[in-house]
């Protein structure tokens, strides 16, 4: 396993983390078996790093992330994320304790060493949970109430989820109160660091991945496989889009283009995908989701594989040039 700095938490952390989430689901309809076969190979290989949610199988992941580092005495970085009630945001210090609480206790752990706020980010409050700008940089709004639980020690730093409005987004990154971001970065939309064309399709990202560089935040890449798409070409029926401008059929089509530039050479699809995403060294670690163990080994030769050669970024960038539109 090699190790990236996760920006000024100083952590270093390994380049992949251990994704705890529905899409894969291994920590949620996995057998004990399969779960515990997964996290031992994980941590034997380096992993150092447990992302779950409480919202992943409605506390189901963080139960049994819990329970299975319990048992195997595994000592991994672990980052939980919190969703928070849009009708509740008058008492947020009150509703962040609650939540945190119900997830340490989940978690079986009296702390954790990064907690994320899972919410979109807009400019309004409201659409598909999203929660307003104003609301998180208020005096005693969300991020005063998540600076509460890191006072209280029950997280070592505090993080965003950069989905929502990417303006948005970036506005709260430049505020330069949390620790680290996740940001959405695939093979399909890299616009979190690349500069996109104008006819481009699918939601634009673009500065946010600078800003955070700027502020010292450590960035994790999510959705690296878009949901499963650009992995395989079998849906498995969670392929929830994240992000605005695109819908599954776009998302798959751009993936026929992205892999008839990538060519075959490059592992499989999935390891592909990885190799892009740690293709970036502004990015500290890609969060990989699992279904079975399997999987795991892929993964984990995708890293000894290193990124993508020079060559192969080329012809996806030159792809991206013509937008993916026309393809």
């Amino acid at each position: 396993m090699k190790y990236r700095r996760l920006g000024r938490t100083g952590i270093e952390v390994s380049e992949l983390v251990f994704g705890c989430g529905n899409v894969g689901g291994l920590l949620i309809r996995g057998t004990p078996g399969n779960m515990r076969t997964a996290v031992r190979q994980a941590l034997d290989a380096g992993v150092n790093w447990f992302d779950t949610a409480a919202a992943y199988g409605n506390g189901v992941s963080e139960q049994s992330l819990g329970r299975i580092l319990n048992d195997i005495d595994g000592t991994p970085y672990v980052s939980t994320k919190l969703r928070l009630d849009v009708e509740r945001l008058d008492d947020a210090r009150g509703e962040i304790e609650r939540l945190m609480a119900e997830s340490l206790q989940r978690l079986n752990r009296p702390s954790v060493d990064l907690v994320q706020l899972h919410n979109p980010i807009a400019s309004d409050t409201g659409a598909r949970n999203a929660i307003a700008e104003a609301e998180l940089i208020r005096s005693g709004g969300v991020i005063d109430a998540l600076d509460h639980v890191r006072e209280q020690g029950l997280t070592r730093f505090i993080g965003m989820t950069g989905l929502g409005e990417s303006e948005s987004c970036c506005r709260i990154a430049e505020t330069g109160r949390f620790d680290t971001a996740q940001i959405y970065y695939n093979m399909l939309n890299p616009s979190a660091a690349l500069s996109m064309p104008r006819h481009w399709t699918g939601q634009n990202f673009a500065g946010l991945l600078d800003v955070c560089k700027l502020h010292k935040m450590g960035v994790i890449a999510i959705r690296i496989m878009a949901a499963g798409i650009l992995a395989s070409d079998v849906r498995h029926g969670r392929e929830s889009v994240l992000t605005s401008d695109t819908d599954v059929a776009s998302e798959q089509r751009k993936t026929r283009a992205v892999f008839a530039a990538v060519g075959d050479s490059q592992g499989t699809r999935a390891q592909a995908a990885i190799r892009f995403v740690l293709s970036n060294l502004d990015i500290a670690a890609a969060n990989i989701g699992i279904a079975e163990p399997a999987q795991l080994g892929e993964s984990l030769l995708a890293v000894s594989l290193g990124p993508l050669p020079g060559d192969v970024l080329a012809r996806l960038q030159a792809l991206y040039d013509l937008s993916l539109i026309h393809i």
